[in-house]
């Protein structure tokens, strides 16, 4: 789990370009990720847009909340703790992303859970619907209460959607996270374009057991 500072800066920054290249950022970029160091600390996206993240964008903090090298605009202080938290409760996080990826965010500003219908997320990992956090200011202490709160009561999955906002996930490091938002995307891009059809249907009630089954037969972690 552990890793040098500037190799966590690096995962990030390529996962930022990778979101961009991806439309995962929307039209003003705005972005905050993160990566884990170690038990204690984690590196973190200083400002909003990460369009053209470089390394020299992070600052090192730790699960506290304290900026222990770099600096943080007004923005990102904000959210500090979301990260953070999300690091305490889930040991095996590595990374932690939030943007407003516009497809995924349509469920979130509409309340409505994302169904699983999406093969690719069981390979993810996911288990059962992306949960909707009830809305309350960006970084407040209900706001993150409330993601916490679902993060631990869905164990399921590694994202909630943020009601009225956006989206946030975590991964075992920066790269996976950002394929675990991109997907995430695609599921609710033709879930929306499904209902033009009848509406998208849930997986079979073994599915999760048959994927599984299926990528351990071939060694497969995803």
């Amino acid at each position: 789990m552990e890793m040098s500072i500037l190799a966590a800066k690096e995962a990030v920054v390529k996962a930022a370009h990778l979101l961009a290249k991806s439309g995962m950022l929307f039209r003003g970029s705005h972005a905050n990720l993160s990566a884990r160091v170690d038990e204690r600390r984690f590196v973190m996206t200083r400002g909003g847009s990460v369009a053209d993240l470089e390394a020299s964008g992070l600052s090192l903090l730790d699960l506290d909340g304290n900026v222990l090298e770099g600096e943080m605009d007004a923005t990102n202080k904000e959210v500090i703790s979301m990260h953070a938290g999300i690091y305490r409760i889930r040991p095996s996080a590595g990374a932690v992303i939030h943007t407003h990826a516009p497809h995924v965010t349509a469920f979130a500003v509409a309340h409505e859970p994302l169904p699983l219908i999406y093969e690719p997320l069981l390979r993810l990992g996911f288990t059962e619907p992306v949960p909707v956090v009830p809305w309350a200011p960006r970084g407040s202490e209900r706001s993150v209460g409330g993601i916490l709160e679902a993060a631990e009561a869905h164990p399921g999955v590694s994202a909630v959607l943020m009601a009225n906002h956006g989206v946030l996930v975590w991964g075992d490091n920066p790269g996976h996270a950002a394929q675990v938002l991109i997907n995430l995307d695609e599921a609710a891009e033709l879930a929306i374009m499904a209902r033009a059809l009848g509406g998208a249907k849930v997986l079979p009630e073994r599915a999760v057991e048959e994927v599984r089954e299926r990528m351990a037969a071939f060694g497969s972690r995803r």
